[in-house]
């Protein structure tokens, strides 16, 4: 028979298996298989991968590309509203040829001080249904992608309206990105501006030379007069001037300018219904 008197502190149990008390010492046991422990795994931070920190940065990109586009479509848009009263003080054109320390020429007037001639010659010479459109030539931009597809220059379709948009708040390179942005702004602007006033802040920046800026400017540059006193021969040569104003003299304007002048002057004196909107100040 077991005894089980206690004979000292290392005869005493140390393990209990399975219901039966054993002196044996705890080394000595063996585990059963059912009884194994399973280790628990203890999760360790996994620092983002490259996929997910790239992901963050598109959703960063995205978000900040959505409000620079909002802040500068608010920022355009009163400017616009501003701009029916106001002149406008400068444009990008003007600012990036200030930041290369070009000097600037320009000297605003009001429709009223600019030669109705004038007035006239650039209508036909730019945009002889600036009195038909809203801003924007459909019709002339569909032909122009037409010709386009069929190997043809894709230049042109540039309203006077397009090209006030885009010499006050654009770029000047080519690009389908600008083009998609002008178009709407000028819908806006043609909108609230009304043809007059467009026409107004027109003559008013465009490039008539390095430098130059305005009628104003242009007149007294060229003929050394006001812009209210130029004649119809100064007013054509000024507006065959303006597709390519640094390479185009109007004081000393090619064979080439002077036949393309007196084809403008053909068309002021026989297109009175292309300026009919404007017909108060263009007599």
């Amino acid at each position: 028979m077991a005894d089980f008197r206690d004979t000292g502190f290392n005869n005493r149990p140390t393990s209990r298996t399975q219901g039966v008390w054993t002196t044996r010492p705890l080394a000595s046991i063996q585990p059963s298989p059912s009884l194994a422990v399973t280790p628990t795994i203890v999760p360790t931070l996994v620092p983002p991968t490259a996929r997910t920190s790239y992901r963050h940065r598109i959703r960063w990109f995205i978000r900040w590309s959505i409000f620079t586009a909002c802040a500068a479509g608010l920022l355009i848009s009163l400017l616009i509203f501003t701009y029916r009263w106001v002149a406008p003080p400068t444009t990008t054109l003007m600012l990036a040829q200030r930041l290369t320390g070009a000097r600037i020429d320009r000297a605003w007037r009001p429709l009223e001080q600019i030669s109705p001639h004038l007035v006239r010659a650039v209508i036909m010479s730019e945009d002889a249904g600036f009195c038909g459109h809203r801003g924007v030539d459909f019709a002339e931009l569909e032909r122009i992608y037409e010709r386009g597809l069929e190997g043809g220059s894709h230049g042109g379709g540039s309203t006077i309206a397009m090209q006030v948009t885009k010499n006050l708040f654009l770029w000047p390179s080519k690009s389908y990105v600008r083009k998609a942005i002008e178009i709407p702004m000028t819908l806006v602007a043609d909108r609230w501006w009304g043809k007059r006033r467009t026409l107004e802040i027109y003559l008013n920046i465009a490039e008539w030379g390095p430098g130059l800026f305005g009628a104003e400017s242009a007149a007294r540059a060229y003929f050394n007069k006001p812009a209210v006193d130029l004649t119809e021969g100064e007013a054509a040569l000024l507006a065959v001037a303006l597709p390519n104003p640094l390479a185009r003299n109007a004081a000393e304007p090619s064979p080439r300018q002077r036949r393309m002048a007196a084809v403008v002057q053909s068309r002021m004196r026989s297109g009175a219904n292309n300026v009919r909107c404007i017909s108060r100040i263009a007599k």
